[in-house]
Formats: C-alpha cells, sequence, structure tokens
C-alpha cells in the first residue's frame, strides 16, 4: 500500500514541476485558483459553526 502511495506522489510531483517550469504554464492563476477552492472548502466546512439559530438543527423547531 506504502508504494502505491508514494507513486501517487511522484506523479503529483512530476506534474507540478512540469507545470512550473512549462514555458506557457499559468503559474499565478493555478496557484491562485488553487486557493479560491481551498478557501471555498474550508468556508463550506466552518459555515455550520457560524449558524446563530439557537438550535442545532437550524431552525427553530416544534418547541420554539
Amino acid at each position: 500500500m506504502n508504494a502505491i502511495w508514494a507513486a501517487v506522489g511522484g506523479v503529483i510531483a512530476l506534474a507540478i514541476v512540469a507545470v512550473i517550469v512549462s514555458k506557457q504554464a499559468q503559474t499565478p492563476s493555478v496557484i491562485s485558483s488553487a486557493g479560491q477552492a481551498l478557501a471555498g472548502v474550508i468556508g463550506a466546512a466552518v459555515s455550520p459553526l457560524g449558524n446563530s439559530t439557537g438550535n442545532m438543527f437550524g431552525g427553530t423547531g416544534a418547541l420554539g
């Protein structure tokens, strides 16, 4: 199983290097897009924590 993860990591590292050194690479755009995607994921993950309805299920419920 470790060999599979090592191979996957190697492929990802090779792809990253290829994008960075390419003459037509849009590296700043790629980094910006990745950052925006990560921010969206983090925002979605923490959004339930900001719910201030007073009910853990998001509504007022039948009891008020």
